[in-house]
């Protein structure tokens, strides 16, 4: 009976306070509403001084309430701000300066050792005897072979057939059981330049050597047609970039016929790269609308080996190291 007692005693004691610190609050916005509405104004410095921390006051509904004033203040500040520059630049005109850049993780990005230049003879000279050179030279013609993992499911599969329609000359099959070490020396013998393997991790498809994060099939507007696509490929600037992105180039054949007006894009922006596929149509002489047709997906490279794949003795040029490689957001590899 007396814990029941102490209990109703301390329940009783944390209502009153609620209600005192309530009455409070209301007793405060009633003064500073008759503030207002008597024309006198609050000083700034002195409702806000520059120490001015929300943490220090013990009560959590003034606090609250301190903190969203505190935000609507800052808004106010920096709109003011936003206009007056605004008219100051209206009345210089030409004679405005320029506006400032903003800082983002991309511009404040730390200077890489590898980035490519256009004229370094290393760099051609690599280029010319690498595994794309043939490619790069014409002699050959990219023939895909796409597969999957053993039985695979829906979006799996709706993937590989959408992969079909945007790269040329790729063809679809399911491995049924084989290893890839059976796989790759038939398709060797059957002419295949390139092998695309997709996995399943919890019924999400994962390209072999670039993960994706995201995967979302999307169709509008009409199928794309047969028509060879265009290639972009955007920000690879390092030598391990250079060669992703020739890679990727490899896929496609070398004459894009721009009757089909279709576009394949690989950007790259802090090492995760973004595949699009989209038509452009010409509404004007100077405006130009996109129509997506599809798949997106997301990449992100987790190894590179040289030659053909080999989980055991193949000969890896890089390998993602997040603990080692990952100590800085301003720091890329691709």
């Amino acid at each position: 009976m007396e814990e029941a007692g102490n209990k109703s005693g301390g329940s009783r004691k944390k209502g009153l306070k609620r209600k005192a610190a309530a009455e409070e609050l209301q007793e405060a916005a009633v003064v500073e509403d008759g503030a207002t509405e008597s024309g006198v104004q609050p000083r700034k410095g002195a409702a806000f001084p520059p120490g001015f921390s929300t943490s220090e006051i013990k009560n959590k509904q003034r606090r609250h309430l301190m903190f969203t004033r505190w935000k609507q203040q800052q808004r106010k500040e920096k709109l003011a701000a936003k206009k007056k520059l605004k008219k100051e630049r209206e009345a210089l005109g030409d004679k405005a300066p320029p506006k400032p850049i903003p800082k983002t993780i991309d511009n404040q990005r730390v200077y890489d050792e590898t980035t490519v230049d256009p004229n370094d003879e290393e760099v051609a000279y690599d280029e010319a005897t690498d595994e794309f050179a043939s490619y790069f030279n014409r002699q050959t013609s990219p023939k895909i072979l796409i597969t999957t993992s053993d039985r695979p499911h829906g979006r799996t599969v709706r993937l590989c057939e959408q992969l079909s329609t945007v790269i040329p000359n790729s063809h679809v099959y399911y491995r049924r059981g084989l290893a890839l070490k059976k796989i790759i020396p038939q398709c060797i013998a059957r002419d295949f330049t390139d092998l695309i393997v997709i996995n399943e991790d919890r019924k999400t498809p994962k390209i072999l050597l670039a993960v994706p994060h995201e995967v979302e099939l999307v169709r509008r507007g009409k199928d794309p047609t047969e028509h060879v696509p265009e290639i972009i490929l955007n920000n690879f600037t390092t030598r391990l970039g250079h060669s992703i992105g020739r890679m990727f180039a490899s896929l496609f054949p070398h004459n894009p016929q721009f009757i089909g007006r279709q576009v394949a894009t690989f950007h790259n922006q802090r090492d995760y790269i973004f595949f699009r596929f989209h038509r452009y149509i010409f509404k004007s002489e100077k405006k130009v609308g996109i129509q997506e047709l599809g798949p997106r997906f997301t990449l992100k490279l987790r190894s590179l080996q040289k030659g053909t794949f080999d989980s055991k003795y193949g000969e890896y040029e890089w390998v993602h190291k997040p603990r080692e490689m990952d100590t800085s957001r301003r720091k890329f590899h691709l």
